[in-house]
């Protein structure tokens, strides 16, 4: 594991840790990841960088976002919050707990449901925990 990209702005992807996918999925059942890959989709129906997931309509699903933490992030929040006043549609968001930025207030703040997690995540197979605290979006 490079560590040194892991605390720098060289990646934006941080694979869900699979433990905790489990205990949402037993809450939510989800049926969409938006934001995954061949490698690391955690529901049968996903898209891909390729296929954009902000492009898609996620309409009737129950979908399990953990974006790209870079600067399109914001991107990924409205959009879950768009999609989320679809009818029977949910949106599950796992993202940085960055409470100081223009889309959480925009979006999140008094809007939506929020669990800050304890602790930090340690990211896919990192033996390392994340440089920043997470928290989980609902949208309903």
């Amino acid at each position: 594991m490079n560590v040194h990209v892991m605390f720098s702005s060289q990646t934006d992807n941080w694979a869900t840790p699979q433990w905790l996918f489990d205990e949402l999925h037993k809450e939510f059942n989800f049926t969409l990841d938006p934001c995954a890959s061949q490698d690391n989709a955690k529901c049968e129906r996903f898209y891909t960088k390729e296929e954009d997931g902000l492009k898609q309509n996620w309409g009737g699903q129950r979908v399990f976002c953990n974006p790209p933490y870079g600067k399109e992030i914001g991107k990924w929040v409205a959009k879950c919050s768009t999609e989320a006043k679809k009818e029977n549609t949910l949106c599950v968001m796992l993202i940085p707990a960055r409470t100081d930025t223009k889309w959480f207030h925009e979006y999140i703040y008094n809007k939506a449901d929020v669990r800050f997690l304890k602790g930090r995540l340690k990211f896919g197979n990192s033996r390392n925990s994340a440089p920043f605290p997470s928290m989980l979006v609902i949208f309903q």
